[in-house]
């Protein structure tokens, strides 16, 4: 599961949720004699991944940490929860933009001395705020185009390189069985994202906080999308999304956008028949995108024994690179935070994988923290209307623009 599935909301929610989280912590029954401490996980969907994280905390001598392992909306649950004393005292989340200017989170940076250029700076790049790094990643998950082989060769279609060719090659792969690319049910605007903007040699927020694609450059970009909405080359209506690699299995598609996740299955099933692609680069100055995400282990500020919590997340997402790999790759499929890690690891090295491994490390992008859950809606909205309605890209890029860089001066007030 991706962060982008889980994006992260803002804090501050009702009094309804504090109730939904419960009196119970989870301090108390872990293996260590020191301070009690509680560490919470939202639910992962694969097999092992809540026993695995229990026998590390159960493995730390410092501290008794207990694991919570967190049901239903866990994102919302832990920004109520941050705001009480019944909160966790670590955290798996983002965190927040709104977390760490309202001061719920601790400043992890010294955490990271000596190994911080060995994180993938895609993923930690929104881990830090002001200079200072606020969550630790955990593991690496990103978003890949995947093409089936042996219907390219058949058409006589070449893997694309840039978005005009994604256009042609769907469009010619599509014929009455097959469809050529599938983006998703509702045409790519929920799975794509920002991507084609970083495609297209943009950027979502620059450096200064700005917004990063005021320019003519996008609409010609996002254009394209609702060309092969128009030409009748996505899949629509699969029976399951973009995140479960079916429609690719089932012949339905040539070519899908999926995640890395989905790549152990597709291997066992089609083998050699397939292989992987970053989202390809549009017009002179753009470049190919792969999008990265990665929940991160957090420290809340209203726990009472923080120098303990930030002890216990040293060790075991900094120094316990066993364990890192271990979650990464034990239970379902993902990339270690650590590049290191991630060049040695055998799962990693060859086919594909080591494709997706490459384009991660030389084209990876992740949503920036000003990138706010209002203003990624109000570009979302934007973009459904482009592909599925056909509405003017440039006007609506700068109802986009104009409202996005209200949102960014507010977020950017509030530092």
């Amino acid at each position: 599961m991706t962060m982008k599935r889980r994006a992260l909301l803002a804090a501050g929610a009702g009094a309804g949720l504090l109730t939904a989280c419960g009196s119970d912590t989870g301090r108390g029954g872990g293996g260590g004699a020191g301070p009690a401490l509680s560490h919470w996980y939202h639910q992962y969907g694969e097999a092992g991944a809540e026993q695995a994280v229990k026998r590390y905390a159960a493995a730390y001598r410092e501290a008794d940490v207990s694991v919570q392992w967190r049901p239903g909306n866990y994102d919302q649950q832990t920004a109520a929860a941050l705001l009480t004393d019944a909160g966790p005292d670590v955290f798996e989340g983002g965190p927040t933009l709104d977390q760490i200017q309202g001061g719920q989170v601790v400043d992890l940076t010294g955490l990271l001395d000596g190994v911080k250029d060995d994180f993938d700076p895609a993923v930690l790049a929104p881990k830090t705020y002001d200079g200072r790094i606020w969550g630790v990643p955990q593991a690496v998950d990103t978003q890949l185009l995947y093409y089936r082989k042996s219907l390219l060769e058949d058409a006589g279609v070449q893997p694309p390189a840039t978005l005009d060719e994604l256009v042609d090659a769907a469009r010619e792969l599509t014929d009455g069985k097959v469809k050529g690319l599938f983006l998703g049910n509702d045409g790519g605007a929920g799975a794509l994202g920002g991507t084609p903007l970083y495609a297209a040699g943009l950027e979502l927020v620059t450096d200064g906080g700005e917004v990063g694609f005021d320019d003519p450059a996008a609409a010609r970009t996002l254009g394209r999308l609702r060309r092969l909405y128009a030409d009748g080359s996505l899949l629509l209506g699969a029976p399951t999304d973009w995140s479960d690699p079916s429609a690719f299995l089932q012949g339905l598609t040539a070519m899908q956008w999926s995640g890395l996740w989905a790549l152990p299955r597709v291997q066992k099933e089609l083998g050699d028949d397939f292989g992987v692609l970053p989202f390809p680069r549009d017009g002179a100055s753009g470049r190919p995108a792969v999008p990265v995400g990665a929940y991160g282990a957090a420290v809340s500020a209203r726990g009472a024994h923080k120098e303990a919590a930030k002890a216990y997340v040293k060790w075991l997402w900094v120094e316990r690179t066993d364990y890192q790999q271990d979650f990464a790759l034990s239970y379902g499929f993902h990339i270690p935070a650590r590049r290191s890690l991630a060049e040695k690891a055998d799962e990693l090295r060859t086919g594909a994988a080591a494709d997706a491994v490459r384009f991660t490390a030389d084209h990876g992008h992740a949503q920036p923290l000003l990138w706010t859950p209002t203003v990624q809606t109000l570009y979302q909205d934007a973009l459904s209307r482009i592909i599925k309605d056909g509405a003017h890209p440039e006007r609506e890029l700068r109802t986009v623009v104009r409202k996005v860089s209200s949102e960014l001066d507010r977020a950017k007030r509030t530092s």
